[in-house]
């Protein structure tokens, strides 16, 4: 596919818990199922293989559609780094790698977390709809991971996720 163009999303966020709990976090299907992708109730698949090479995929149905996430682990080194790939196969063929890093505080840890996005434009497009898609991506992709972050921080924090969509 030649007619694409990459964005990174960039956020940091802090949590009152150990990062092992934050990585177990990204990891654990108990878990992800809460947060990750999907909430408990709407979730119909939560499953992975953590290990490099191995994949995982979320199954989440909104409005009577199934929405299908899945990937693989590139690079796992518990409990202070995490890279995965992330494809949503029902609307592109394009894999966006994310890269989630833990390190400890005085109280509590700090997660980076990245997202390499690839976005796909049609052979016509000028610069500024590049640019303009670029934008777009990179906003909604970030709305999306606020509103996990909510629940995974809430997740680690207190055992559960009270936030319904």
């Amino acid at each position: 596919m030649n007619n694409y163009s990459t964005t990174t999303l960039t956020m940091v966020r802090n949590f009152d818990v150990v990062s092992e709990s934050v990585f177990d976090a990204w990891l654990n299907p108990d878990m992800m199922r809460k947060w990750f992708f999907t909430l408990e109730g709407t979730n119909k698949v939560a499953q992975n293989n953590p290990k490099v090479d191995g994949t995982w995929e979320i199954v989440d149905q909104r409005g009577g559609k199934d929405y299908r996430a899945i990937g693989e682990y590139l690079e796992i080194d518990a409990p202070t780094k995490l890279v995965f790939t992330f494809k949503m196969p029902q609307f592109s063929d394009t894999v966006d790698t994310i890269t989630v890093e833990l390190k400890e505080l005085q109280q509590g840890c700090e997660m980076t977390f990245s997202q390499n996005m690839v976005v796909p434009h049609e052979e016509n497009w000028t610069k500024s709809d590049i640019e303009k898609a670029l934008g777009e991506y990179h906003d909604q992709t970030e709305h999306g991971w606020n509103l996990m972050f909510m629940g995974l921080k809430e997740l680690v924090e207190t055992g559960k996720v009270s936030y319904t969509g």
